[in-house]
Order: C-alpha cells, then sequence, then structure tokens
C-alpha cells in the first residue's frame, strides 16, 4: 500500500500554525464587530445552479462540482457520454458544488430572507472557500475568506468606511499595504469610448491580469478575444505610466460624452477626497485605472490590497455590486463588499517575521504521573486550577521522568510539577521551571492561592 499523500492545493494545519491564524482571524473578527457587523455562515456546498454564471466563464470553470449520490451515470444521455461533452454531461451528473466565494452564498442568503431583515444588512464571515485552480505560492485549491459586506445601501460612504476597515485591520497586522482602487463604471465608460462594449467581460478580464503578463499579454488576449487593433489603440494610455491627476483628465476628456463613464469618476472621486479628509494617505488609497478584477457582478468601487515589502499577489479585494440579489429575484438590493485572504495574509506575516515568537495557547503546567494513587491526587488539584481558568495536564502514563521531561519540552510546557507520595503527606508540591532549571518546594495552599 503506498504511502498517503495530500490532494494537490490542500494542508494540513499544526497546533502552531493554528494558532497563527485564530491570531489573524481574531483581529479580524474584533474589528468587523468595531464597524457594526455581525457574524453569518452558510453550508459549504451550493446548488450548482446558485453558484454559476455569477464569475464568469473562467470562474465557473473553476467551481468544484459534486457527483450525485448512487449511480450518477444512469441518467446520463448516451449520447452526451460518447462525444465526452462535458459541458452536457456536468448539469446530468451533478446538482451541487463546493462554494468558490462567501459573496454569492451571501446574496443567496439576502435573496431567501429579505422580508424578515433590518437593512442596511451588514455581516461578517470567515469561512472556507474552494476553487479547482492551479496551486502556487499563496493560491490555494482550499483557503479561507473572511469578508464584511453591506447590503440595502447606494451610500458611497460604505466605500470609504471599507477603506478604514482594511486599514485599521492591516495596520493592527503589522502589515503596510497599498489600496487599489477603481471602479467598473469607468471600465464601462472605457469600453463605450473604445465602442467594444458588448466585449466588456473579455476587456475586464484580459486587463485584469496586466501585473501577471503585462502589456504584450494583454494585448495578445485582448487581440484573441476579437478585439480590434483600432480599440486598443485608443486604449494604448491605460497601459503609460501616468499619475492620477494625468490619468483623471484624459478620462474626463475622453468621457465627455459617456454619462456612465463621468458617474464612474464622480464615485471614485467621493472615495478619494473624503477618504483623503479622514487622514489617508494617497500612497496607501491609490487609483489604479487596469484594476479590473474579473468578476461579473461588480458594479461599481473595485478593491485590491497589496503588502508592501514582500512579492505576494493580493492579500484583500471586492467592490460594489448592486444587482447580484437580481439573479435571484430580489430587485434594488445594493452591496458592496471586501475580503481578506487569510492564507496570504499568514504567508506575508511568516516572510516579514511579524508573528510574536511564542504564538501557541500556553499550557501551564504538566503534573508528573507516579501512579494511580499519586494521579487522583493530582487531578484534583488540576481540576481545581482549571477551575481557575489555567491550562494543565496530567501526563498520562506513569513512566520514566525523562519520558515526562521529554514531552513537556517539547510542548514547551513552562513548569512540571510533582505531587508525589511524600508531597502528599506532607501537603506540599514541588514546582521546576524547564526554562532555567529551578526548582522549589512550596505549601500545597501557597500554591493554589499563587496560581
Amino acid at each position: 500500500m503506498s504511502a498517503p499523500i495530500l490532494a494537490k492545493g490542500t494542508r494540513d494545519f499544526t497546533a502552531q500554525e493554528i494558532y497563527k491564524r485564530k491570531f489573524i482571524i481574531n483581529i479580524l473578527q474584533k474589528n468587523f464587530e468595531l464597524f457594526g457587523f455581525q457574524p453569518l455562515e452558510t453550508p459549504s456546498f451550493e446548488n450548482l445552479s446558485t453558484l454559476t454564471g455569477k464569475y464568469g466563464e473562467e470562474g465557473d470553470r473553476l467551481i468544484f462540482k459534486i457527483l450525485n449520490s448512487g449511480d450518477f451515470t444512469s441518467k446520463v444521455n448516451e449520447e452526451d457520454w460518447h462525444t465526452k461533452n462535458a459541458k452536457k454531461l456536468t448539469s446530468q451528473i451533478s446538482d451541487k458544488a463546493l462554494r468558490y466565494d462567501l459573496t454569492v452564498p451571501f446574496a443567496r442568503f439576502v435573496a431567501m430572507n429579505h422580508s424578515k431583515m433590518a437593512f442596511p444588512f451588514k455581516r461578517y464571515q470567515i469561512q472556507p472557500v474552494w476553487r479547482a485552480d492551479r496551486p502556487q505560492k499563496g493560491r490555494f485549491r482550499e483557503f479561507y475568506q473572511c469578508d464584511a459586506d453591506v447590503v440595502g445601501s447606494y451610500s458611497l460612504w460604505q466605500e470609504v468606511e471599507l477603506v478604514q476597515l482594511y486599514l485599521k485591520s492591516f495596520q493592527e497586522l503589522g502589515i503596510p499595504v497599498k489600496i487599489c482602487i477603481n471602479n467598473r463604471k469607468i471600465l464601462s465608460g472605457l469600453a463605450e469610448y473604445a465602442q467594444i462594449s458588448e466585449q466588456l467581460i473579455d476587456f475586464t478580464v484580459a486587463l485584469d491580469k496586466l501585473d501577471k503578463i503585462g502589456k504584450e499579454g494583454v494585448v495578445k488576449e485582448m487581440q484573441e478575444k476579437g478585439i480590434s487593433d483600432t480599440a486598443i489603440q485608443k486604449l494604448d494610455f491605460l497601459f503609460e505610466n501616468l499619475s492620477t491627476k494625468e490619468v483623471l483628465a484624459l478620462l474626463k476628456k475622453h468621457f465627455q460624452n459617456i454619462e456612465i463613464g463621468k458617474k464612474g469618476i464622480e464615485e471614485l472621486e467621493f472615495v478619494l477626497n473624503n477618504s483623503s479628509e479622514l487622514g489617508i494617505k494617497s500612497e496607501n488609497l491609490v487609483f489604479d485605472i487596469t484594476l479590473a478584477r474579473g468578476l461579473d457582478y461588480y458594479t461599481g468601487a473595485i478593491f485590491e490590497v497589496k503588502a508592501q515589502g514582500v512579492q505576494m499577489g493580493s492579500i484583500g479585494g471586492g467592490g460594489r455590486y448592486d444587482n447580484l440579489t437580481e439573479v435571484f429575484g430580489v430587485k434594488d438590493m445594493p452591496g458592496i463588499g471586501i475580503s481578506f485572504g487569510l492564507d496570504r495574509i499568514y504567508l506575508v506575516i511568516e516572510e516579514l517575521g511579524l508573528f510574536a515568537q511564542n504564538t501557541n495557547s500556553e499550557i501551564k503546567y504538566l503534573f508528573a504521573n507516579y501512579g494511580e494513587k499519586e494521579a487522583l491526587s493530582s487531578m484534583k488539584i488540576i481540576n481545581l486550577l482549571r477551575n481557575k481558568g489555567i491550562s494543565v495536564e496530567l501526563y498520562p502514563e506513569s513512566v520514566k521522568l525523562k519520558k515526562q521531561f521529554t514531552y513537556a519540552e517539547k510542548k514547551q510546557i513552562p513548569f512540571i510539577v510533582f505531587y508525589g507520595e511524600e508531597e502528599i503527606k506532607s501537603q506540599q508540591i514541588t514546582i521546576k521551571n524547564l526554562g532555567n532549571g529551578e526548582q522549589e518546594t512550596i505549601n500545597l495552599e501557597d500554591f493554589l492561592n499563587k496560581s
């Protein structure tokens, strides 16, 4: 029998790694609630129809489908089976899928429960998601998202608040970041200016890859998608290294007769200007005209967060999605949300050496085991300590002390406690500090009072 291996793109987490992840989650959760968000959890899988068509063609391909239970081949069309028509076969053998993100399930939840909810509704959600992506550094097939969303408000103050939430959280995590911002209305305006409105998705999906494949790669992909050289030439200024002031001046010139583009600039300037008034520096919130985020459901502001000083993809992102619940039959439900990439944030903190040296949940004492009688006496003391909120263990077997010492050292337990026959008789207790090797014997009552 071959040795077991992990499924590609997944990981096991040791205790130390879990404590580090909890450190991140605790900071995010505290700030989510500080900003008025309440927790929500949704199932790990959804109906396939709930998820498909919400993430664009590329996103749909990355959804992990779940095979129907039982003989899933019994109802398959024989012709589709033999011709290996994947698109037709999928709907016949699978009607469930693992969630791709937390936003669409949240939109489904809102659509199902909107009549009972008070709006604007603010929720945060910290759960795993799954994508059939190609694993690489910072990109996994199973990973956690930490989302904060607001539905039921068109107010652009929500964008300003989310920028503040991002910066406060990353400041407390010790990560220097740059938040890139754009607006999908500006991208729609650019498509209209270049007369490729019907190819908006192809245009934004290609543009979103600029930092990965460069100008040549983006131009090549646009050409492959049928975007004309004339249109690409009109958009050439997107690839120039211009200041925010210069880009906005060009956009205002190009959008003189393009209403959606003008609306996008108005919304962008509201967020930039008010964030500046609230003390957010221009180097922390940067307008990036090439930021597109290739998800179909965004309608307004879009964000992407990049850590400074490390080579890593985005560690956060999000945007406004004013039409998302419409696909579930609920109209006029504006929404905006952001996500923190827990796994990438972890890698950044690790790379920058920002985790505290000891992030373990500390077990303070290990009681040595001398046998059943002594173990019972030790357990009575252990229960008293645990009732005081102190983490304590009894070594489970009566074995040589050397083995018990080794166990304590491996688990980084700072003190080993001896409560043997002599100590029980004298109602004293002996404590050895494994850090400095010092040992003392004190009265049991004094030990319980001091602990």
